[in-house]
C-alpha cells in the first residue's frame, strides 16, 4: 500500500492512506476499527524510513540480496491518547523501544506545556515515529517535537503518525518542520471556533 499525497493544497511532507468507501466505512465501529488503521498507518510509517542493501543467508543456504532499515527505530506516544496506538506499533515492530512525551495545554496561556517526558538514552540515534491520533492545531505535536530535537533527534528522523488531522493544524505543523514527515489517515473538514476537528472523532483517549 503506498499513500497519497492529498489534493488540497496542504505541505508537500503530508501522506496520507489512500482514499477508498472501505476507509471511511472504518470510521464506525471505533475501537476494533481505529486499531486497524493504526495498523495501516505504522506501516506506511515504515514505507518512508531509508533502507541499505542486505544480504541474507535463507534456510536452504542460499543468499538474497535484499535491504534492511538503514537505523533503528523507536516509538514515542504522545499522552495520554497516544498511547492507544503503541500496540499497532508494537505489532509490526517486534521489541520496539517505546518513549513517552505529557504535554497539556495552560488554560491561562493556551499554550502547550511540557509536564513529562521519558525517552530512550540513546534516542539521537535512532529514527523515531511520533505517536498522537489527532492534530488540531498542532500546538501539541510541536512542542513534541521540540522534546526530541532537544534530546537531539534531527528533525528528518522523525515521522508524525497520525489517525485524524485538521488542515489548518497540518499547515502550521508542516510549515515549521519541513524535514518531518507527516502520515495521516484522514483529514477532516477543519476547526471549530474552540479548536476541535469538525466532525472529528470527540476525546479519543476518552473513547479508548
Amino acid at each position: 500500500m503506498t499513500a497519497n499525497r492529498p489534493a488540497t493544497g496542504l505541505p508537500p511532507n503530508v501522506f496520507t492512506l489512500n482514499y477508498s468507501p472501505q476507509l471511511e466505512a472504518l470510521r464506525g465501529d471505533f475501537i476494533f476499527y481505529t486499531d486497524r488503521i493504526i495498523r495501516l498507518l505504522v506501516e506506511e510509517g515504515l514505507n518512508h524510513l531509508p533502507v541499505i542493501p542486505k544480504t541474507v543467508e535463507t534456510p536452504t543456504g542460499v543468499q538474497y540480496e535484499g535491504v534492511g532499515f538503514e537505523g533503528r527505530i523507536c516509538g514515542v506516544s504522545i499522552l495520554r491518547a497516544g498511547e492507544a496506538m503503541e500496540a499497532g506499533l508494537r505489532e509490526v515492530c517486534r521489541s520496539v523501544r517505546i518513549g513517552k512525551i505529557l504535554i497539556q495545554r495552560d488554560e491561562e496561556t493556551a499554550e502547550a506545556k511540557l509536564f513529562y517526558s521519558k525517552l530512550p538514552p540513546d534516542i539521537s540515534s535512532r529514527y523515531v515515529l511520533l505517536l498522537d491520533p489527532m492534530l488540531a492545531t498542532g500546538g501539541s505535536a510541536l512542542k513534541a517535537v521540540e522534546v526530541l530535537k532537544e534530546h537531539g533527534v534531527p528533525e528528518e528522523r522523525i515521522i508524525f503518525i497520525n489517525l485524524i488531522a485538521s488542515p489548518e493544524g497540518l499547515r502550521t505543523f508542516c510549515g515549521k518542520l519541513p524535514l518531518l514527515r507527516v502520515v495521516t489517515g484522514w483529514i477532516d473538514q477543519g476547526l471549530n471556533e474552540k479548536a476541535y476537528i469538525i466532525p472529528g472523532l470527540g476525546d479519543f483517549g476518552e473513547r479508548r
